[in-house]
C-alpha cells in the first residue's frame, strides 16, 4: 500500500490513470470545494465563504481556514502553491506571537487518485490553507465599538495584552535618516496612487495632505530620530484593526500583516495609532486611546500628541490608497471602495498636527 501522501505516478495501484499527476487545480474549484460541509471532518451543519483582497476564508463550525489567492503584486507573491505554503507558515507563526490558541497550523489541500479534492495529506499539494479556531464574532473589538460597549473594563485584558507585546519586542536597528525616508516614500507613493485620473479621486485633497505630511516629516526630524535612538521602532502587527482585536476571555489578536517582514516594522506608537484611527473612523475616539493609555503604563513611552495625529493621518492617507486599489480588481461594488478611499482623505485632513 502506497503510504498517504506520495501520490506520483501516472497510475494507481489498480492501473487506472491517476488524474491528480497531471491536473492543475483553478481557484473557483477550489473555493466551490471548500465551501462545502462535507470538505470537513467533522462535517459542520454549513460553511459561511468569505471572500477578501488577497484570500478567501471558510468558517465551518468552530473553525476557519484561510485560502490565499494566487495573486502577485508589488509587495507580495502568492503566485505558486510553494509560496502560499511558506506564507501559511509564517502567519501561524507570526500571529501565535498574540494568539496562540487561535492558529493551530497549515492543512494541506491534496487530491486522491482519481482527481477529488481532499482536506488532508492525500495525493501532491494542490494548495495550503492556515487553520484556526473560530472566534466569537460579538467579542470582536469593531462589534464592542458599534454596539456601544467597548468600556475600559471589556478592553482592558487586550489593551494590556497588547501592551506585553511591545514591551517584549527587540528594536529594530534603523539609521534614522532610514527611517524618515520609509515615511516619505510611501507618503510619495500614496499621492501618486491616488493621483491616477481613472480613480476618480479630487486632485487638491491629494495634494493637500500629501503637502502638510510631507511638511511634518521636514519640520520634526528631532522627534522621528527620537524615536529610532529610543528603541520604538520595532517588528510589530501591521495592520492593527478592531475586527482583528477579540476582547476574550482570553484576549487575542489575529491578522497580523504577514507577507512583508518591511510592513510590519514600524513605531509601535504607529501601529498603536492606526487602531485608533479605525476605532474613530467606527465612532469611538475614547476605545483607541485606552489601548495607547495601556501602552504608555506598561513601557513608559510618551509619545507626543502631535506625533500621535501625525501617525493617524499618515495612515488614513495609506488606508485610502489600498481601498482605492479594488477598483483594479473589477469589484462587485466599486461605490464602495470609491466612498472608502473619500471618507480615508477627509479623515487624513482632519486633526492636522502643527509643523
Amino acid at each position: 500500500m502506497r503510504p498517504s501522501g506520495s501520490v506520483r505516478s501516472r497510475e494507481d495501484d489498480n492501473g487506472f490513470p491517476n488524474r491528480a499527476a497531471s491536473r492543475r487545480v483553478p481557484l473557483q474549484e477550489k473555493v466551490d470545494f471548500l465551501r462545502r460541509p462535507e470538505a470537513y471532518d467533522p462535517p459542520p451543519a454549513s460553511v459561511v465563504a468569505i471572500e477578501t483582497h488577497m484570500a478567501w476564508v471558510f468558517l465551518a463550525g468552530g473553525h476557519a481556514y484561510k485560502l490565499k489567492k494566487p495573486v502577485k503584486q508589488r509587495t507580495l507573491d502568492f503566485s505558486t502553491i510553494e509560496a502560499r505554503r511558506r506564507t501559511c507558515r509564517e502567519e501561524v507563526r507570526l500571529n501565535r506571537r498574540l494568539s496562540p490558541s487561535i492558529y493551530l497550523g497549515v492543512v494541506q489541500l491534496g487530491m486522491t487518485c482519481d482527481g477529488r479534492l481532499v482536506l488532508g495529506e492525500i495525493g501532491p499539494a494542490q494548495d495550503w490553507l492556515v487553520h484556526m479556531r473560530r472566534l466569537p464574532r460579538e467579542g470582536m473589538l469593531d462589534r464592542m465599538v458599534s454596539s456601544g460597549e467597548a468600556v475600559p473594563g471589556r478592553l482592558r485584558p487586550a489593551a494590556e495584552l497588547l501592551a506585553r507585546f511591545y514591551r517584549s519586542l527587540a528594536p529594530i536597528s534603523m539609521a534614522p535618516s532610514r527611517y524618515r525616508d520609509r515615511i516619505r516614500t510611501e507618503i510619495d507613493e500614496t499621492a501618486r496612487e491616488l493621483g491616477e485620473p481613472g480613480y476618480g479621486v479630487p486632485k487638491a485633497e491629494v495634494e493637500d495632505v500629501t503637502r502638510e505630511l510631507e511638511a511634518f516629516v521636514a519640520g520634526n526630524g528631532p522627534v522621528l530620530t527620537a524615536r529610532v535612538q529610543e528603541g520604538r521602532i520595532v517588528e510589530g502587527h501591521g495592520d492593527l484593526r478592531p475586527e482583528h482585536v477579540y476582547l476574550g476571555p482570553p484576549p487575542a489578536v489575529i491578522d497580523c500583516l504577514e507577507f512583508d517582514r518591511e510592513l510590519r516594522v514600524m513605531d509601535a506608537a504607529d501601529d498603536l495609532s492606526f487602531l485608533d484611527l479605525e476605532c474613530r473612523r467606527l465612532g469611538s475616539r475614547e476605545a483607541g486611546g485606552y489601548f495607547l493609555a495601556a501602552y504608555a503604563h506598561a513601557t513608559g513611552d510618551h509619545p507626543p500628541e502631535a506625533l500621535l495625529s501625525f501617525y493617524r493621518r499618515f495612515r488614513a492617507f495609506v488606508r485610502a490608497k489600498i481601498a482605492i486599489r479594488h477598483l483594479d480588481h473589477v469589484p462587485v461594488d466599486p461605490d464602495r471602495w470609491r466612498e472608502g478611499a473619500r471618507r480615508y482623505l477627509a479623515m487624513a485632513r482632519q486633526n492636522r498636527p502643527p509643523v
